[in-house]
């Protein structure tokens, strides 16, 4: 039998292996620093998997910091990249589900004395979600010419998200239990009874928590607002480099934690005294209603990644670093002047 763990042991150990090469080989070569600020946007998606609901839709951005060490001879046109930032990203995206839920409040009994069972039905649900988190990009690449790829990870850990929920909601009464007429069997649109037609119910914005987000990151792009060589001037200069490039980002890590939440909650008792208003306005019955976050609800989705395609702008700037000494050995040190001897400038032997 074929043991699982040496394999993949063994494939960790070459995974090591090459991040170990290649960080001697960066290392070995010609280092120069960089530091900058980048400015990302694009469509951001949840994608619930094993759930009814389907991709979210919205846009997210990031704004940071970061350090580039590029690894190669100076006047070579193939370079390596290693890049470290700290950043802010922000985003908000919403499904578009509209899924049906129901609420039963059984054996209720209306005014007249009759039983019924009062019913809740929510419709055209529709879940928002607004988040910021603190992120650090970590991304190892390639430069050859003006054009680049890097790719890498960026850790997102979550500082504030909320949720917010609308929807619409009906209520009726169902008799069918209780009455042998067809004809009587659910009573709607009567407001003195709280039984309501179309009526537009949301959550107020709440404050919900999501778990460390992951995301492997493809970048493709290159260096702009530059002239050939040879035009006598360059822009920007050879010590700031202007970078537009289109990438992808896709959640590694599952953002969810299941919970065994209901979507929504309601009251659980009928009050007929409360319900009985002529002019219709009480609102009692639906007031009580509460549509929590489908991220904390059972059965919502196996797992929750997240997938952000979009353009990244990036600007970096040269650290100025002393060249080599060419003339530092003993061999130069006669050469030396000698201050203060009469007869003009003599050399030390």
């Amino acid at each position: 039998m074929k043991n699982t763990n040496y394999s993949v042991k063994k494939h960790q150990t070459y995974r090591l292996l090459f991040f170990a090469l290649l960080f001697c080989g960066t290392l070995q070569a010609r280092n120069t620093n960089y530091v900058g600020a980048y400015l990302e946007g694009g469509g951001w998606a949840l994608m619930p998997s094993g759930s009814k609901y389907g991709p979210s839709i919205g846009a997210a951005g990031s704004l940071g910091a970061l350090y580039e060490l590029q690894a190669g001879d100076k006047t070579s046109e193939t370079k390596f990249l290693f890049d470290v930032g700290l950043g802010v990203h922000g985003g908000w995206t919403r499904f578009d589900a509209n899924l049906a839920s129901q609420m039963k409040i059984e054996n209720a009994t209306d005014l007249d004395g009759d039983s019924f069972d009062y019913i809740y039905e929510i419709t055209s649900r529709k879940d928002a979600y607004t988040n910021i988190a603190a992120q650090v990009p970590l991304m190892i690449g390639v430069q050859h010419h003006r054009f680049y790829m890097l790719v890498g990870v960026k850790a997102n850990v979550n500082v504030i998200t909320r949720f917010k929920s609308t929807a619409v909601l009906n209520t009726y009464g169902d008799y069918y239990r209780f009455t042998e007429n067809p004809n009587f069997a659910e009573f709607r649109n009567m407001p003195e009874l709280q039984f309501f037609e179309n009526l537009q119910i949301k959550t107020a914005s709440l404050p919900t928590k999501w778990n460390l987000d992951v995301d492997f990151h493809l970048e493709l792009g290159g260096r702009i607002g530059f002239l050939p060589e040879g035009t006598g001037f360059e822009v920007p200069r050879r010590d700031v480099e202007y970078r537009l490039a289109a990438f992808v980002d896709y959640g590694l890590l599952d953002l969810h934690t299941a919970n065994t939440k209901p979507l929504a909650e309601a009251p659980s008792t009928y009050n007929a005294t409360a319900a009985y208003n002529p002019d219709g306005t009480n609102l009692s019955m639906v007031q009580g209603v509460v549509m929590n976050d489908v991220f904390t609800t059972s059965g919502f989705a196996k797992a929750v990644k997240d997938a952000t395609i979009g353009l990244k702008f990036t600007i970096l700037f040269q650290l100025h670093q002393p060249e080599k000494c060419v003339m530092c050995s003993d061999s130069y040190k006669s050469l030396v002047p000698a201050r203060g001897r009469k007869g003009g400038v003599q050399y030390e032997e």
